[in-house]
């Protein structure tokens, strides 16, 4: 590990002043992403801004009727929260299925958003890669790529977005709040906050420099009775999902009113099911239906040489999700 400045802001302002003052500095939250990515020599950042103990450290309603997520609270304490168990028990699943419980106590909701890919290729320095390196290549393209992209990708990155707390934030329709530099703050919905790779890898996020998570903000509550978040691994601990779907649906009187539908594993962040959440909006909650949603969500699908197989594991996951989310209180 190279060495580093350590910063422990106190206030929201101080961290931002201390990021935009130093090009290379990182905020410093659970760190267990960003520590390990240092120890690997993949992150360099010249100083650590401590975050973790700022006063975003709440769980509480909104004007919306939902709930606001503080940035700083651990994903251990979101997850198991009573109100989101209630309210949300698909983000509450989708985060318990992640990682380990020592990573999730320590883990924060802010860093969960900001959490890197896990390819290989991004991992190992000898190896070349666009996003660790600009301009060195994709090793993945034309590599060992049978856990990466079929949505989204570009001759520059093909690489996923890790998170499972993410899958189901993107299916909720959630809201990022950021401080900006001048102090202000804005909200950027969930499906605009990361971005695919472009000519640009490197960048994970929309956020600009030295822009500060500060809350998650999720809307007013409708898939609490009929939801679902399967993840398919190759462990069943302490593994990333070479597939994921979360999938909520609300039943009025007898068909879907609405669906909230998102994968993992399949793009370089959160992929949003938008065209199949239409299809299924006022229709009967059947398997055949099921099916043709999820042929709609893969039909534009375009698999590398050795991940093909997750066009089929894609399809049959969303509809056993959503058989598994229609089912929940039938």
């Amino acid at each position: 590990m190279r060495p580093f400045k350590y910063i422990s802001a106190t206030t929201g302002e101080q961290a931002l002043q201390a990021a935009e003052a130093n090009e290379k500095g990182k905020y410093l939250g659970g760190g267990t992403n960003l520590v390990d990515l240092m120890k690997e020599d993949v992150e360099r950042p010249d100083h650590l801004i401590e975050v973790a103990d700022l006063e975003y450290n709440s769980i509480q309603e909104n004007k919306k009727g939902g709930l606001t997520l503080g940035a700083m609270v651990s994903n251990s304490d979101t997850a198991n929260h009573p109100e989101v168990r209630q309210k949300y028990p698909l983000l509450s699943m989708a985060m318990l299925s992640a990682a380990t419980a020592q990573i999730r106590n320590m883990a924060t909701n802010g860093g969960n958003l900001l959490q890197r890919t896990r390819c290989p290729y991004f991992y190992e320095t000898s190896m070349p890669c666009n996003k660790r390196e600009p301009g060195s290549g994709c090793g993945a393209k034309k590599g060992m790529n049978a856990n990466h992209a079929i949505f989204g990708y570009s001759d520059s990155c093909v690489a996923v977005h890790p998170s499972d707390m993410c899958v189901a934030l993107a299916a909720l329709n959630a809201e990022v709040e950021v401080m900006q530099t001048n102090g202000k703050t804005k909200m950027i919905p969930f499906e605009d906050f990361h971005r695919l790779p472009g000519d640009q890898p490197e960048k994970d996020t929309n956020l600009g420099k030295a822009e500060l998570i500060t809350a998650i903000h999720l809307p007013k509550p409708i898939y609490a009775d009929h939801y679902y978040y399967l993840k398919i691994r190759e462990r069943s601990s302490y593994a990333f999902a070479l597939i994921s779907v979360a999938a909520g649906v609300q039943i009025k009187n007898g068909t879907i009113a609405s669906a909230g539908l998102a994968m993992g594993g399949v793009a370089h962040k959160p992929w949003k099911l938008t065209k199949a959440e239409k299809f299924l909006k006022g229709k009967q909650p059947s398997t055949e239906n099921f099916e043709r949603a999820a042929a709609i969500a893969l039909e534009e699908a375009k698999p590398l040489s050795e991940n093909g197989y997750k066009v089929p594991m894609g399809e049959k996951a969303i509809v056993r999700a959503l058989t598994q989310a229609y089912q929940r209180e039938v």
